[in-house]
């Protein structure tokens, strides 16, 4: 098969690098090749496939070394489960420099030093948070990944941050190849969760690809720096990713989005009962005044 280059986003703390590793345990576990790439200053989104506590980074290893000219491929190559290949771009000391430099100056070099072999199946970009400006665009800009997964929940703020992607997605989708591929939602156990992102999914234009319900092994496979699907193979949670993995593996959906306004958001929860009817009668008002 054809290389397939996906991105991941999703609002921070959504459980984006989470789901991301476990799906990519999943996909080896089938048997494809996979590269995961961290594009995010945190460096966590090899550690479940590893067992460490954070891979060495692309960039701190170049500052270590003196440029990212004098690094070999095996410097930053790692191979965890299942023969998966981890590499993190890592970023500046927090309030210096762009941290998006990073993604690029990453990219470019595992690009140039062989890191896509030829019998990869997938590259997966395991992107920071809902930034879809600059340099952690760059998987969508330069036409690296043309798939995009959005990670979401039926909480206000997740839907925001998918729909803001969205536009992202939107701007580089007229001069590239790059499509939305559906929205993973990670379960909050908010009401009608999944009936409410299907119903975001139909209006952005696609499709909710899977439901993961929350289950606690997951933070119980943390803990232990696993995956669940290394942790706890015969468990139901196993099984999901799983799914996700096979949903994923044979997805054909691939579309230009059809981002919505912030009105039309909040209409939508306040159909599904999750926000109260605006009234204007009450903006500005603290707990105080609206008792009187």
């Amino acid at each position: 098969m054809a290389l397939r280059q996906c991105a991941i986003y999703g609002k921070g703390g959504i459980g984006k690098s989470t789901t991301t590793q476990n799906l990519v345990a999943a996909l080896a576990e089938a048997g494809k090749k996979v590269l995961i790439i961290g594009c995010d200053p945190k460096a966590d989104s090899t550690r479940l496939i590893l067992h460490a506590k954070a891979q060495d980074t692309i960039m701190s290893l170049a500052a270590e070394h003196g440029s990212v000219e004098d690094l070999e491929l095996e410097d930053v190559l790692k191979v965890g489960y299942r023969g998966i290949h981890c590499a993190e771009s890592g970023g500046p000391e927090p309030g210096v420099g762009c941290a998006g430099r990073g993604v690029i100056t990453a990219i470019n070099f595992l690009e140039e030093e062989g890191a896509y072999e030829e019998d990869l199946d997938f590259v997966f970009y395991d992107v920071l948070g809902d930034v879809v400006c600059g340099g952690f665009a760059m998987p969508i800009r330069e036409n690296k990944a043309q798939e995009i997964y959005i990670v979401c929940s039926g909480e206000m703020m997740a839907m925001y941050a998918a729909n803001n992607i969205t536009k992202g997605i939107v701007k580089y989708a007229t001069t590239g190849s790059v499509r939305l591929a559906g929205l993973i939602c990670n379960s909050r156990n908010t009401d009608r969760e999944d009936e409410l992102i299907m119903e975001l999914a139909a209006k952005l234009g696609t499709q909710m690809i899977h439901f993961v319900p929350r289950d606690n092994i997951v933070q119980r496979a943390e803990i232990r720096r696993m995956t669940v699907i290394e942790f706890d193979p015969a468990s139901k949670q196993a099984d999901e990713y799983r799914t996700l993995a096979k949903k994923i593996v044979e997805n054909k959906m691939f579309v230009i989005p059809t981002p919505i306004e912030m009105e039309d958001l909040e209409t939508l929860l306040m159909e599904f009962g999750l926000m109260d009817v605006e009234d204007e009668a009450i903006v500005g008002k603290t707990a105080a005044e609206l008792a009187v």
